[in-house]
């Protein structure tokens, strides 16, 4: 059966554009420290432990029940945790408007572009095991990009005009979208309708996806710009290729598995079904309605799928993702199970844009790369807070989904926050990642606690 991420993944990323880009922020080398003994605790303490102010920390609850109640979103939960203790972890809502079924801690998400950074965990798992360079040509392991072509334009007959890539993509720039990718949805050039006439993410599997995407030119010179794309479907396809299993397997055996994320993969079973939350869309006058393309059972994330995308095919509950987010703060551990090593760890969630694409032409909806804001390996990267004003402490990495799910991880302050959301996200969507960042550092009093 068809996952939703591949049937509707022109409109999911389209009206993703305003969260699609933020994700991960460059670390500072004394910021990632291994913490071999801090087990994870789900007990939730005091705020003033960690340095929180509770009465401050009730605008993060007003916030998130008036959007609630003025039914903008149906039903949220979040997660704060500081120094390994969970501060904070609240529902609001409903899992199901239609149904009254209340939001609680262990529904499932579909996490789309949120999958981004999980995929990038498990191509640096590959990296630690000599597979590959950031250097590498993206051709050593997919022959068929030997021969790509760069699109420069169009002829007076209105013919695109190719050239060949001034150097051959690298495994870098694939990691960081400036390999001269696409995703078809967001632009109008000639190379963008190529992607959407392919329908590249209902592909019959990775291997046909590959294909086609090796008959389609680049859309720029690699690393001369920053285009949101498919690179991290891409990725899934060499994440099968190096370690012959497929994307799903290898995730489940080396990330989820290990680090007791229970809930988490490309599917939801027939038992679990009862906990998966309704996706819902903007109506015509603003109101919720449940998209008619999922929430109807067969068809909807039921079984594993054919193409499994590294981009966006991934769900979860926000406890399993916040284990993941735990375990990149803590180094690469989490509960005794090593995933990566601080050094590792320290170049995923480091910037990789050269600064001359830190102008603020590039980007997608709201997140804009610029002087402070980057871009590491799978995920967006906060390296000079004040330059990119923001609150956030320098270090901070993070990523979001096209159904408004959201996190960050921000090493300086040692602070996680997950927020669980499901409603495709458009210009009317409220800005809860941004405003969160705000409540959530206003109420932060005593950050040397």
């Amino acid at each position: 059966m068809r996952n939703t991420w591949s049937v509707s993944i022109g409109r999911a990323l389209f009206v993703a554009a305003p969260l699609a880009f933020s994700a991960c922020l460059s670390i500072a080398q004394q910021n990632i420290k291994p913490a071999p003994d801090r087990a994870l605790d789900l007990t939730v303490v005091k705020p003033e432990t960690a340095g929180f102010s509770s009465e401050r920390l009730e605008r993060l609850h007003a916030l998130m029940q008036q959007t609630v109640d003025q039914k903008q979103i149906a039903g949220i939960v979040t997660i704060l945790a500081r120094h390994g203790k969970i501060i904070d972890y609240r529902t609001y809502g409903y899992r199901d408007l239609a149904g009254g079924a209340p939001m609680t801690k262990d529904v499932i998400f579909r996490d789309f572009s949120m999958t981004k950074p999980v995929t990038g965990v498990a191509m640096m798992i590959l990296y630690e095991q000599g597979k590959w360079l950031p250097s590498d040509p993206i051709a050593k392991f997919i022959p068929e990009f030997a021969h790509l072509k760069v699109y420069k334009g169009v002829d007076t007959s209105g013919n695109m005009i190719l050239t060949d890539p001034d150097h051959p993509p690298t495994m870098r720039e694939l990691m960081t979208h400036t390999a001269g990718l696409t995703y078809g949805f967001f632009g109008d050039t000639p190379v963008d309708k190529m992607y959407r006439d392919q329908n590249l993410l209902a592909s019959a599997n990775l291997q046909d996806f590959i294909e086609k995407l090796a008959k389609i030119p680049l859309l720029y010179q690699p690393g001369q710009g920053w285009t949101y794309s498919m690179s991290m479907d891409i990725q899934g396809y060499i994440v099968e290729k190096l370690s012959g299993k497929s994307l799903p397997d290898f995730m489940s055996d080396n990330i989820y598995t290990p680090l007791g994320m229970r809930d988490a993969g490309f599917y939801v079973p027939a038992d679990k079904r009862g906990r998966f939350s309704v996706l819902y869309l903007c109506g015509p006058n603003g109101e919720l309605i449940a998209d008619p393309a999922a929430n109807r059972g067969a068809g909807d994330y039921d079984v594993q799928p054919p193409m499994p995308s590294g981009g966006g095919g991934m769900i979860s509950t926000a406890e399993d993702y916040y284990r993941f987010a735990t375990m990149l703060l803590n180094g690469g551990e989490l509960d005794g199970k090593r995933i990566l090593s601080p050094a590792t760890v320290k170049l995923m969630t480091s910037n990789h844009v050269p600064s001359e694409l830190l102008t603020g032409k590039f980007g997608i909806g709201s997140q804009m790369l610029r002087p402070g804001f980057g871009y590491g390996y799978d995920c967006a990267v906060i390296f000079n807070p004040l330059e990119a004003n923001l609150p956030d402490g320098k270090g901070e990495f993070f990523w979001d989904g096209a159904a408004g799910t959201w996190f960050w991880v921000d090493p300086t302050n040692d602070i996680v926050f997950i927020g669980m959301i499901q409603r495709m996200l458009g210009p009317a969507s409220p800005p809860l990642e941004y405003e969160s960042r705000a409540v959530v550092y206003g109420a932060l009093v005593d950050p040397s606690k």
